[in-house]
C-alpha cells in the first residue's frame, strides 16, 4: 500500500512508501518516516486522527526524534514543524504486534494548523503470523520454521546459536533443485530475512547445513 497526499492543496510530500510491518507475535517494530515540505513557508501539522483496525493488544507509538506519543491518548501533542523545503527525517512509527495472528490497516491523518484543506495522509498495513513450533533442534543450532508461509515479500527463519564455532548456512533451492541463493548463519544474529519479492511463484526448498553436513530440508511457497 502507497503513501500519498490526501487532497489538492497539500504542500507535504511522503517520500516513503510501502509503510508494512509484518512479523511474529509478540514482536515490535520501527519503521523511518521521510516526509518534505515543497512549500517555502515554514508548516506545522498536527496529527487530527488515527483510524484502521488496530487490535486491543497491539500497541502503537508515533515518534518525532527520541519522544514517542500513543497516537490514540495524545494527538495534540504529534506536531511537526516543518522548514521551507525541509526534508524531515525524524518521524518513526513503532509498531506491536500483538499476541495474536491478524491482518489489518492503519492511517494517520496529518492537517495544517492553519489550512484544514492543507493535509496528507499516512497509510500502513501490517501482517501478524504465529510461527510454528516445529523446530529442528541440532547439537550447534536450532531452527525454527520459515514465516511466513506461503509468503510474496520476505519470510523470516529464526536460529539460536548453541555452539558458536559451527559453521551454519542455509541453501535455497527451486523445485526441481535449482540452486536459487545460499545465506551463511551469523553467531551474533536471531533471525534470518530472505527477500523472495523476486522470485517466481512456486515450492521452493529451504536447508540447514551445519559444518557441510546436511541437516535437514523444508518447503517455502512463494506466491504473488
Amino acid at each position: 500500500m502507497f503513501v500519498f497526499p490526501l487532497v489538492v492543496d497539500a504542500q507535504v510530500r511522503v517520500l516513503s512508501e510501502n509503510i508494512e510491518f509484518s512479523g511474529k507475535i509478540g514482536s515490535s517494530h520501527r519503521k523511518s518516516l521521510i516526509i518534505q515540505n515543497d512549500s517555502k513557508e515554514t508548516k506545522e501539522y498536527t496529527l487530527k486522527y488515527l483510524r484502521g483496525n488496530i487490535g486491543s493488544s497491539q500497541n502503537i507509538k508515533v515518534c518525532i526524534g527520541d519522544k514517542c506519543f500513543d497516537p490514540r491518548r495524545e494527538l495534540s501533542k504529534i506536531k511537526l514543524n516543518l522548514k521551507p523545503g525541509e526534508i524531515f527525517t525524524d518521524l518513526y512509527i513503532d509498531f506491536y504486534l500483538g499476541i495474536a495472528e491478524l491482518r489489518g490497516n492503519f492511517d494517520l491523518h496529518f492537517v495544517n494548523s492553519d489550512n484544514v484543506r492543507d493535509a496528507f495522509l499516512i497509510e500502513a498495513v501490517y501482517e501478524v503470523y504465529n510461527p510454528s513450533v516445529d523446530e529442528t533442534n541440532h547439537k550447534d543450532i536450532s531452527l525454527g520454521s520459515i514465516f511466513p508461509n506461503p509468503s510474496n515479500t520476505v519470510a523470516q527463519i529464526d536460529y539460536e546459536f548453541k555452539n558458536p564455532s559451527a559453521a551454519a548456512k542455509i541453501t535455497l533451492n527451486s523445485f526441481i533443485g535449482n540452486p536459487v541463493a545460499e545465506f551463511q548463519l551469523d553467531p551474533l544474529q536471531k533471525s534470518l530475512v530472505i527477500n523472495v519479492a523476486d522470485l517466481n511463484p512456486g515450492v521452493y526448498f529451504y536447508t540447514l547445513f551445519v559444518d557441510n553436513k546436511n541437516i535437514v530440508t523444508k518447503k517455502l511457497v512463494v506466491k504473488k
